[in-house]
């Protein structure tokens, strides 16, 4: 009884199975999870890069408003939130979260 116990907690020799197991979760981690990520963020960039003055706009904290200018140089974004005021914000150009249309329709998120 105490050699098949033993037997049974002997280390085992190498198993090609084991690195097989590794390589699918790895692959089922980078497709579920790694690669939507990157996908998201290269569209996030796609839209920042395309921010034009007079485009209606979210930020991050949730204020929508127009882009009155852009200062590629120091990467801000001047928006404009009260058009009677002429109240104007300065944004990074990071804080942009989408982009909306003519119909208040989110366009990029």
């Amino acid at each position: 009884m105490n050699y098949i116990l033993l037997q049974a907690a002997a280390p085992k020799g190498f198993d090609p199975t084991q690195i097989l197991f590794f390589v699918a979760i790895f692959a089922i981690m980078y497709f579920l999870m790694i690669r939507p990520q990157q996908k998201r963020a290269k569209e996030m960039q796609r839209m920042l890069e395309s921010l034009q003055v007079n485009d209606k706009v979210i930020t991050a904290a949730g204020i929508i408003g127009r882009i009155v200018s852009i200062k590629p140089d120091k990467n801000v974004v001047v928006i404009e939130i009260d058009e009677t005021n002429k109240i104007r914000v300065d944004f990074q150009r990071s804080a942009i979260v989408s982009i909306l249309n003519i119909n208040d329709k989110a366009v990029a998120q």
